[in-house]
């Protein structure tokens, strides 16, 4: 579960915001009775459903990172320390890189890089 919010965890906000809106919108005196249930139902619904297979695509190209990893594979993951130069680190495990949990590390990186930000190439 604590995986759920730590990939999904903007887009729950941004789905709560959502939410807010549809009540907000839904409230006003111009529109019809009962557009409080009938809109708020449908917003949910839709909003389960893209956050569900979110979560879904991103937990399964984690998996397939991981296993290419494993395979001693190029990953290619995004860097958000430079933005201007080298935007993408290789990760491969015969150059000093592991995983600590869902991370890889290299003692030549100051920072991890997340295997939710990171493709097989």
């Amino acid at each position: 579960m604590q995986k759920f919010f730590i990939l999904e965890g903007g887009n729950l906000v941004i789905g709560f915001i959502i939410i807010l809106i549809t009540i907000f919108v839904s409230t006003r005196p111009f529109m019809a009775k009962g557009s409080l249930k009938k809109g708020l139902s449908w917003v949910l619904i839709i909003i389960s459903i893209f956050v569900g297979v979110h979560f879904y695509i991103t937990t399964d190209r984690m998996a397939s990172v991981r296993e290419a990893f494993e395979k001693d594979e190029v990953v290619i993951c995004e860097s958000r320390m430079q933005r201007k130069v080298a935007q993408s680190v290789y990760v491969k495990k015969s150059n000093d890189w592991s995983m600590d949990g869902d991370n890889f590390v290299s003692p030549n990186y100051e920072r991890p890089f997340h295997s939710a930000r990171c493709i097989v190439k």
